[in-house]
């Protein structure tokens, strides 16, 4: 059994690469923001574990991450997109530090 494919036209094998791009600068912009020295992850837990409050939070994040992956992969019984939306949420994030990178050079 064959099946013959049509290939992509070159307009959508375009915006595939772009789409690409996009989630990788976001990717890597993350990353630098994250795990640079004095970066977001030393401040948040700088902040969590300074207060009983940011204990707390500890758990709510935990509770909302298992909350955010159930809706995310539970089945649905017609087709959607949430799936997609973490795409579309990294290349937002890419495309503002593209942005960012022309402006000023760096991330």
């Amino acid at each position: 059994m064959t099946r013959e494919t049509k290939s992509d036209n070159l307009l959508a094998t375009l915006f595939a690469i772009v789409r690409l791009a996009l989630l990788l600068i976001g990717i890597i912009g993350l990353s630098i923001s994250v795990f640079r020295d004095d970066g977001w992850l030393t401040q948040l837990l700088a902040k969590m574990f300074s207060s009983t409050m940011g204990m707390v939070s500890i758990f709510l994040l935990i509770f909302a991450a298992y909350g955010l992956n159930r809706w995310m992969t539970s089945p649905t019984r017609k087709a959607s997109s949430r799936g997609d939306l973490p795409l579309y949420i990294m290349m937002t994030i890419g495309a503002f530090y593209l942005f960012r990178l022309i402006m000023t050079g760096s991330f």
